[in-house]
């Protein structure tokens, strides 16, 4: 990917604010194996290691926050994605887009869906409007998951802020009535769709010659790191993972091959209309 740095305008940066909880280091991928080891037996797997914190550069004395260069990057490259993405959207919605940020944090943080930690991943929360990232799970998604380069990144950012378009387009209402998993749920629906309205963004993104105009171009092979990322954390792969057999009826966010394909119809069509996993074409 090609991309230029912006003015942070979209990130609202708590690193230096929030901190661990006095836990037991560990990386976000085995937290992510623990928790749905906790999910899929019903034991709170967490509790054993004390609450489950994750190793980070904390804030140094008087609230300073200690970084590196390639962390900076990396605030950089969130907010240049975010600022393309948004820029697209409101081509695609007009006036119905309204923007967000993507808040960074370390460790732990408080959001108006709740408390989060790094174990929970990125999240989008309805309550505030606003995406949660912990840098860390980067790191994560190319060493555990084998996920790597700056467009799985993106996918993930961009899978966000899919969730941030539906909130403003009304679509969570119906997973927020049915809260059933499977196969089948709204819950899976929702988070297909998602991926496809990253695609959307992507497919924005591959024009030629649009980096003057944006602040993010794609290049050839882009596309395979997200569709990697995509089938690297799907609920089938990720169950066999942690517990070494699969449970459609816990899905929550579809397997490999449904969150490629919808990844990929939003990436090819450019149309947000063809996002549609719920109408029963979810594969």
């Amino acid at each position: 990917m090609r991309w230029q740095a912006g003015d942070r305008s979209n990130i609202e940066d708590q690193r230096g604010g929030s901190g661990g909880r006095g836990a037991v280091p560990i990386g976000i991928g085995g937290l992510v194996l623990l928790l749905a080891l906790s999910w899929a037996t019903g034991t709170d797997f967490l509790s054993l290691v004390g609450g489950g914190g994750v190793p980070s550069q904390e804030a140094g004395a008087r609230g300073e926050l200690r970084t590196s260069p390639e962390e900076e990057r990396l605030v950089d490259f969130v907010d240049a994605v975010m600022a393309d993405a948004q820029s697209a959207w409101e081509e695609i919605l007009g006036g119905r887009y309204e923007r967000t940020r993507v808040v960074l944090f370390r460790d732990s943080t408080e959001s108006a869906c709740g408390g989060a930690d790094a174990a929970t991943g990125p999240f989008y929360c309805p309550g505030d409007r606003k995406i949660y990232l912990d840098l860390g799970f980067f790191n994560e998604l190319s060493r555990r998951f084998g996920a790597p380069g700056d467009f799985a990144q993106a996918y993930v950012v961009t899978h966000e802020l899919g969730h941030h378009v539906q909130e403003l387009l009304g679509l969570n209402e119906r997973a927020t009535r049915d809260r059933r998993p499977g196969p089948q749920s709204a819950s899976v629906a929702l988070e297909l769709q998602a991926d496809c309205f990253a695609g959307v963004w992507g497919h924005a993104a591959s024009a030629r010659g649009r980096l003057g105009a944006g602040r993010v171009e794609l290049e050839p092979g882009d596309a395979e790191e997200a569709l990697k990322a995509a089938a690297a954390i799907g609920d089938d792969r990720l169950q066999k993972v942690a517990t070494g057999h699969i449970q459609p009826e816990r899905f929550t966010h579809g397997t490999s091959a449904q969150r490629v394909h919808w990844f990929q119809q939003g990436m090819e069509t450019g149309d947000p209309q063809q996002c549609n996993p719920a109408s029963g074409r979810s594969h």
